[in-house]
C-alpha cells in the first residue's frame, strides 16, 4: 500500500514537473480581462512606453503614455505577444495586422497597437526591421506591469525570455473590452490573428 502511494506521488511530481516546462500551459483562468472589462481601471496607474530610439527617449525626457490616453474615446485593436524578434511574433503576428490595416481603418478602428514586454528601443528597431510602424503603433511594457495587472503575463524562461507576456488579442471601445482572445500556448497562432479580431468588431 504504502508502495502503491509513493508510486502514485512520483507520478504525480512528474507530470507537475513536466507541465511546468511547457511554454504553452494556457494561464486564460487567471487572466483578469474579459468583455466587459475597462482595461484603464484593470491596470490602474500604468502607463506605456511608445517605441523610439534612443535619442528620442532622451529628448522626450523618457516620457511615458498613460492608458487612458491610448484607449479613452477611441476604438483600439491591441494585441500583446511574447518578444520583439522571435520567430511567430516576426513571422506571423505582426504581419497578419499590418497586411489587413485597411480593413481595420474601413470599420472605423483609430489605431491598431502591438504591445510587449521589451524596452521601447528594441520594439522600435524590431518594428523598423518589419516595416510596420506606418501601420502599426508599438509600446513597450519593459516591466511586465500591463501584463501583471491584466492577468496575461507569463514566464516562459524555458525558452530563455524570462518574465514575458500571453500571446492574445482584444478589440477594445473607449476603455471597454468588447472582444478578447488568448492563445493557448504563446507559440501558438491560431486565435489572435487579424482576421479573427475583424469578424468582432
Amino acid at each position: 500500500m504504502a508502495m502503491s502511494i509513493l508510486k502514485l506521488r512520483n507520478l504525480s511530481a512528474l507530470r507537475s514537473a513536466a507541465n511546468s516546462a511547457r511554454i504553452g500551459v494556457s494561464s486564460r483562468g487567471f487572466s483578469k480581462l474579459s468583455e466587459g472589462t475597462d482595461i484603464t481601471s484593470a491596470a490602474p496607474g500604468v502607463s506605456l512606453q511608445k517605441a523610439r530610439s534612443w535619442d528620442e527617449g532622451v529628448s522626450s525626457k523618457f516620457s511615458t503614455t498613460p492608458l487612458s490616453d491610448i484607449f479613452k474615446g477611441k476604438k483600439v485593436v491591441i494585441f500583446g505577444l511574447p518578444g520583439a524578434y522571435t520567430g511567430v511574433c516576426s513571422q506571423q503576428h505582426v504581419p497578419s495586422y499590418k497586411s489587413h490595416i485597411d480593413k481595420f481603418k474601413a470599420k472605423g478602428i483609430d489605431s491598431v497597437i502591438c504591445v510587449s514586454v521589451n524596452d521601447p528601443y528594441a520594439i522600435n528597431g524590431w518594428a523598423e526591421k518589419l516595416g510596420a510602424k506606418d501601420a502599426i503603433e508599438f509600446y513597450g511594457d519593459f516591466d511586465g506591469k500591463f501584463h501583471k495587472s491584466l492577468g496575461l503575463d507569463k514566464d516562459l524562461s524555458a525558452a530563455l525570455l524570462g518574465p514575458r507576456s500571453e500571446r492574445w488579442s482584444a478589440y477594445v471601445e473607449d476603455g471597454k473590452v468588447k472582444a478578447v482572445n488568448v492563445e493557448e500556448a504563446p507559440s501558438d497562432f491560431k486565435v489572435t490573428g487579424a482576421e479573427v479580431i475583424l469578424g468582432q468588431i
